[in-house]
Formats: C-alpha cells, structure tokens, sequence
C-alpha cells in the first residue's frame, strides 16, 4: 500500500511545473532613437502615457510578479506600431503571449478613453473660422471645414456577416472613415463599418454627417473624392470638366482634399497594424473596431 502511495505523489510531481518568471526587460532604459524606431513615440511621450494610464492598469493581485503598468503600455504599442504576432511582442517584453493577449484590451480602452481629448470637430464659430483660413492658404478653396476620406484596415474574414466584410477590392477589411484639417489633424474618426460599406452611406449617417445636414452648410462644408454624393455640405470634384473655371476649381478641390490623403498615410506609416504590412489583424470585427460605447465618433459632441 505505501509503495502504491509512493508511486501516486511521484505521479503527481511529474505533473505539477513550477512557475517560469522571465527576465523583463525595461524598455524605456533604451535609447529615444530605438524606442521612435520600435514604438513610434519618443519616451516623453511614452512616460506621460504610463503615468496618465497608472491608476487604471495597476491591479491589486494575490502574486509576487504583476505586469508593469510600463511593459503593458509599451507590449501594446508595440503591437500597433508593428503590426506582428503578439509572442514577439512578449519576447521583446519578458511576458508570454497569453499576458500579451490579456493586458492589451485594457490599454487599449485606456488609449480610446482619450479619444475626446485629442480628437475633437470644431464646435465653435472660432474654431472653424480658423480651419477655414488654413484650408483656403492651400489653394483658395473657401469654407472648407475638413477634409473626408475612407480607407480599409485589412481583417482576418470572420464567421458571422463573412460578405458585408468583403471590400471593392475583394479582402475583408473595416472601412475607416477619417476627417482632418489643414495640417492633417484627426477631427473625427468612424471606425465600425463593414469593409462593404459605401464610403457616401458612412459619412451621410455619422454624427459630424447628419449635424451638417441639419445646419444646411452654415458651419461650412466638407471637402472629398468622387466617391461621394455631392451634397450642399459636402463639395466633391466636376466630372468630366470643359470650361476654364471647372479645370480652376477642380486643381483647387484636388490640392485641398489631398490633405487627407496624407493624413491617412501617416496614420497607416506610424501605426503598421492598420497597413496590412504588417500582416492583416488577425481578430474578429467586434476586436477591431473601436465599440460605440467608447465614443467612436470623436468628438465633443459625443
């Protein structure tokens, strides 16, 4: 009977593993050149980024080894400014994959809850006034309050609604509606559309969309390509121009809306998760897209 007894607790040894603690390493101890070239941000504003998220990522936990509010922070804008696997990202980091996967949602609701602060449409009669000059110092396009575009973030194809995903160009993909001004500042963001969504259907039935057309052009007007509806507040180019005037303002409607086109390259340039060059998301719609409740549209109004 104790040899039996003996045989058991061996058994059970063999199953039981001890907890494997890696090594972390500090990031921030490296240089502002390979943090810029790794993260996108220099530690300025990484640091101030781990301060303002402090309260909201430390856990009180039972164990001796919690994830830093700094290698949570920095695990997951690694993630979005390289776009790759999140095991490298945890081997960069000393965590595994499965803490990668587990912390990132709670950074990235504590960057959304930001959102409001840096992401704002112009409310006042100053604010626009502002825009407005700045966009006519482009190419003398009057009353332009920004600057519309949409653009896909390539997804893995998911199970439910597979075809609303499945974009002009034949990927799935969310269709990401952008607004900026004049020096490619984001002043709105519609980040929950189907690839399969018409680019003229996201920007009609957004909140900045049916607050312009409400106000009948009086704050202004946006600015965008052909591939929306030409609208009392929404100026798009002259198909098939012929008179001098329609060539005029068409290189001034060129000139002004390539704004955006920028804007958007720089977005996808800093952040590669967004670009697919990284390889596409590999996550479900309801992962990728910002929720409603996080104030997707960005901007006071929400």
């Amino acid at each position: 009977m104790a040899d039996l007894a003996l045989l058991e607790d061996l058994q059970q040894a063999l199953l039981r593993r001890d907890r494997v603690f890696r090594d972390r390493t500090d990031l921030l101890a490296e240089s502002d050149e390979w943090l810029i070239n790794r993260f996108r941000l220099p530690r300025a504003i990484l640091l101030a980024l781990c301060q303002q998220f402090s309260q909201l990522l430390e856990r009180s936990t039972k164990r001796t080894s919690a994830v830093p509010v700094h290698t949570q922070v920095l695990s997951t804008i690694g993630f979005l400014a390289t776009g790759t696997f999140q095991r490298e990202i945890g081997d960069r980091s000393g965590i595994s994959q499965p803490t990668v996967s587990r912390i990132m949602p709670h950074v990235l609701h504590a960057i959304i809850s930001l959102t409001s602060q840096y992401i704002t449409f112009p409310n006042t009669a100053a604010e626009r006034t502002k825009i407005m000059t700045d966009f006519y110092n482009i190419a003398g396009f009057p009353s332009v309050i920004g600057a519309v575009d949409c653009t896909h973030v390539a997804l893995k194809a998911p199970t439910a609604d597979e075809f609303a995903f499945v974009n002009r160009k034949g990927y799935h993909s969310i269709n990401v509606q952008v607004i900026c001004d004049a020096h490619l500042i984001l002043l709105n963001v519609v980040a929950n559309r189907p690839g399969g969504t018409h680019d003229s259907f996201i920007v009609q039935n957004s909140i900045v969309g049916l607050r312009l057309q409400q106000s009948a052009a009086g704050e202004g007007w946006l600015i965008g390509d052909r591939g929306y509806a030409l609208k009392s507040w929404l100026m798009t180019p002259v198909v098939n121009p012929v008179s001098q005037k329609e060539l005029n303002y068409n290189r001034a409607h060129e000139r002004t809306r390539s704004t955006v086109e920028r804007a958007i390259g720089l977005l996808k340039a800093r952040w590669l998760c967004l670009s697919g060059r990284g390889g596409i998301l590999q996550y479900k719609p309801d992962k990728n897209r910002i929720s409603q409740d996080s104030c997707l549209e960005t901007h006071r109004t929400c």
